[in-house]
């Protein structure tokens, strides 16, 4: 459930106003495999700040937004895979996988077909989920302190736990500068296994 984040950008902002928490379809990318996108809407993100409190970890704070980040990736999953956000399990899962057999790892950036799914190394030692699913955030700024309603949660694909451990590793810096303090594994988003092959279940 972390909020990591790249030091990379050239993004775009895709809402297309729609507030109901709906699975978008969207065009264009080159022929790349499309991501899912999710609409963030009042009641999550209200949701997930009420629940901020409790579920923040202890580890190294990227930004003001890392936990919310990661609790609104894992309602953009739980609406993408059973039609429902609220069927996550974001008060139940410390110390567990955030759904059977898949890790999400959520980053509130502007989106970009050039970011990566990252994997801290220390966490991807000590946990082996089936699948990672990365989810980008698609903030205007990558510095935002804060996540509108409206905004856009892509779900840009997946890899296997043995596909992270063989990535190459490396420190991708701090939003507000120098070195992050870490190491991640790192996969770039078109790399990943498409989303549409993990499939909605609802």
């Amino acid at each position: 459930m972390n909020g990591f984040f790249e030091s990379c950008s050239d993004g775009r902002t895709g809402s297309d106003g729609r507030t109901d928490g709906s699975v978008l379809a969207i065009s264009g990318n080159g022929g790349r495999p499309l991501p899912a996108a999710v609409v963030l809407t009042d009641e999550m993100i209200r949701s997930a700040e009420e629940k901020v409190p409790y579920t923040n970890v202890n580890r190294t704070v990227a930004s003001r937004i890392d936990t919310l980040t990661g609790l609104l990736g894992e309602y953009a999953f739980a609406q993408y895979l059973y039609g429902d956000w609220r069927m996550n399990r974001a008060e139940e899962n410390r110390g567990r996988e955030d759904f059977d057999g898949v890790e999400v790892k959520t980053s509130a950036f502007p989106y970009s077909d050039r970011l990566h799914l990252l994997v801290r190394e220390d966490y991807a030692a000590k946990r082996k989920p089936s699948y990672y699913v990365q989810i980008i955030i698609d903030v205007p700024d990558r510095k935002a302190e804060s996540i509108a309603s409206g905004t856009v949660a892509y779900i840009c694909g997946y890899a296997t736990s043995a596909e992270v451990d063989d990535a190459p590793k490396r420190d991708f810096g701090s939003k507000r500068g120098g070195d992050g303090g870490y190491r991640c594994h790192y996969i770039p988003l078109g790399r990943l296994h498409p989303i549409s092959e993990f499939g909605p279940v609802h």
